[in-house]
């Protein structure tokens, strides 16, 4: 049976994405705005894209922010597949409900409360804010993603796969590198993926933890917003938007000439 596609839901549809695109389309239109005033149109210009590409201290937390993801990622995704291997594979063991409660803890904890306990322990330590600390703090939070994300994709694995290497000589390491990891890459990049998103994104925990020489991109734009919006965070906003717009559209077609490929095969 077909459904109608009635005038309420043509007009609900308006105006839920009017109410989720129209401001990005806004905050575009504006970062070609020759007129200094965000809110008053002058003219079509791209200079504001010229003088960004020569603010200095943009630039510099750009790079900041995207060192930190890098390493973020890279670390998250490697402590979060241990995690979840464990939580999968080794069964009930002493202290599992401890260990799972930690992995998930994070996800529910307000930001505010982790980048303040993470403070305090940096703290305590004696450890000098910085890029480190950044990094530790991201990880903390973004494994527990990667642990979600691989660990629903290792319980529905196929352990006679495993089992099979095994059969055939090879040791559970080397099982787990050959037939293991190549079928859950997937989960394992799209963990990746989500934790390099998820450190890009953030600021409350970035602003607790971070120190002289390691201001990221988020903190660096709310700083700058606090003061007034410029058309300079417009351009940036923009070039934002256009590269995760680039990597969405890229990925999709990925996915849709291996869904093709895939069903060619068959």
């Amino acid at each position: 049976m077909t459904r109608k596609f009635t005038w309420f839901n043509a007009t609900s549809l308006t105006l839920g994405f009017a109410f989720l695109y129209l401001p990005i389309i806004i905050l575009v239109v504006y970062s070609f705005n020759e007129s200094k005033l965000v809110t008053v149109w002058a003219g079509f210009s791209t200079k504001w894209y010229g003088e960004l590409m020569q603010n200095t201290a943009m630039l510099d937390a750009a790079w900041v922010t995207l060192r930190v993801a890098l390493m973020t990622a890279t670390l998250a995704t490697i402590l979060g597949t241990m995690a979840a291997y464990v939580l999968v594979r080794s069964g009930r063991f002493r202290g599992r409900t401890l260990f799972s409660g930690m992995i998930y803890a994070p996800l529910v904890m307000p930001e505010v409360i982790t980048g303040l306990s993470l403070l305090l322990m940096f703290i305590a330590m004696g450890i000098d804010r910085g890029l480190f600390t950044v990094v530790l703090a991201h990880t903390t939070f973004a494994m527990c993603y990667v642990a979600v994300v691989v660990s629903s994709r290792l319980v529905s694995f196929d352990r006679s796969l495993e089992e099979a290497a095994l059969d055939l000589g090879c040791t559970p390491l080397d099982a787990f590198f050959s037939v293991t990891l190549p079928i859950i890459a997937p989960s394992v990049i799209a963990g990746w993926l989500l934790a390099f998103t998820l450190s890009l994104d953030d600021l409350v925990i970035a602003s607790f933890t971070t120190g002289p020489g390691a201001t990221t991109l988020p903190i660096k734009i709310y700083s700058a917003v606090r003061l007034g919006v410029s058309p300079e965070i417009n351009a940036l906003s923009t070039i934002l938007i256009a590269i995760v717009a680039t990597g969405v559209v890229t990925v999709s077609l990925i996915e849709k000439r291996r869904a093709i490929s895939e069903a060619g095969a068959k």
